[in-house]
């Protein structure tokens, strides 16, 4: 690892996902430790599948950081028309010419896992790394959707515990690491940063964790028309940008190994 702050006693112990918006923030991804990224674009509507262009780029930078894609054709909820089933195929498609694992979830309108449409999915991705994402969060029956994620074989479930933070949905969380008794591996995200890893860790047994570590950078532009916005429902900053930054991947990085560290004594 390139992360100083990794040592011996706690290598192999644990895996970091970093949910990252750019080829810049792969690129600090790799530069802080990370073992896997998961490249998004709309960040602001809960990620949605980035560009063939953004996707080739990352996968040619990331030496040797793994590279998952999220494959969701848009925001809002996770029951898709038949015309969005057909994209995310090609979007799977193209995931796996370049050589990248994948990350989706489906739901029926009633909020279960819509498994016909996740075995056509899963049957695209065969061979590729399947993460199911958080649209766990949203199922009507977390214990039943974790049963039937694993027969689907996806590898991970990416969630939080069905709470606004993965702090906040601990209790959850240790039960269905508990439920899943190693068949599936539990990544814990959304909210996991430097102050509440170890706790994270130490109250569910949760041992891969997702989070973005990012800071705001001003833009560069000299001139600005602040009163024009470039969104439609979601607006943002134009004049200012979130990315992922070495420094906060190394100070969460460092927090969980020092925290292993300790209980290895």
């Amino acid at each position: 690892r390139n992360s100083p702050f990794f040592n011996i006693t706690t290598m192999g112990k644990y895996q970091f996902e970093i949910c990252t918006n750019s080829v810049e923030s792969c690129l600090a991804a790799q530069e802080g430790g990370a073992d896997r990224v998961e490249l998004c674009a709309g960040i602001p509507e809960g990620g949605t599948t980035p560009s063939y262009g953004e996707i080739a780029i990352a996968r040619e930078v990331l030496t040797h950081t793994r590279l998952h894609v999220i494959i969701r054709p848009r925001g809002g909820d996770f029951l898709y028309s038949d015309i969005e089933i057909r994209t995310m195929l090609k979007d799977i498609e193209m995931a796996r010419k370049l050589g990248a694992g994948v990350v989706f979830g489906c739901l029926t309108a009633e909020g279960e896992v819509d498994l016909p449409v996740m075995q056509k999915l899963m049957e695209a991705a065969q061979g590729l790394s399947v993460t199911f994402h958080r649209a766990f969060d949203v199922c009507r029956n977390p214990q039943r959707a974790l049963e039937q994620i694993i027969k689907l074989g996806c590898n991970r479930i990416l969630t939080s515990g069905q709470q606004s933070t993965a702090e906040l949905g601990i209790p959850l969380l240790e039960e269905l690491q508990k439920q899943a008794a190693g068949r599936i591996t539990l990544l814990a995200g959304c909210g996991v940063n430097e102050n509440n890893i170890a706790r994270i860790a130490a109250e569910t047994g949760i041992n891969e964790f997702h989070f973005s570590a990012r800071e705001s950078i001003q833009s560069e532009m000299i001139f600005k028309n602040e009163a024009v916005s470039m969104g439609g429902t979601v607006h943002i900053n134009e004049y200012e940008r979130n990315v992922t930054t070495v420094r906060r991947i190394m100070t969460t990085i460092h927090e969980y190994s020092s925290s292993v560290a300790r209980q290895d004594r």
